[in-house]
């Protein structure tokens, strides 16, 4: 069985595609983070999303399976 990861409990290998493509990894995130309930954590990764924050997701999501958390509290 695939293991899940963030994206809507997606699989990795299809989180990873998603991840690599900025513009889903920029809405994929933003929804992920305001079902979580952390808007301010959303509002940063549309404001950081396009550079900073897609890098270390790729990243993240290669090593950890996961988006990387700015703010997780």
């Amino acid at each position: 069985m695939a293991q899940k990861t963030d994206y809507f409990g997606l699989s990795r290998l299809v989180s990873l595609i998603l991840t690599i493509i900025p513009i889903t990894n920029l809405v994929c995130g933003f929804l992920t983070r305001l079902q979580e309930g952390r808007i301010v954590a959303a509002i940063l990764r549309v404001v950081l999303g396009w550079n900073i924050i897609w890098i270390a997701d790729i990243i993240s999501m290669i090593f950890r399976g996961r988006i990387i958390r700015l703010l997780n509290f």
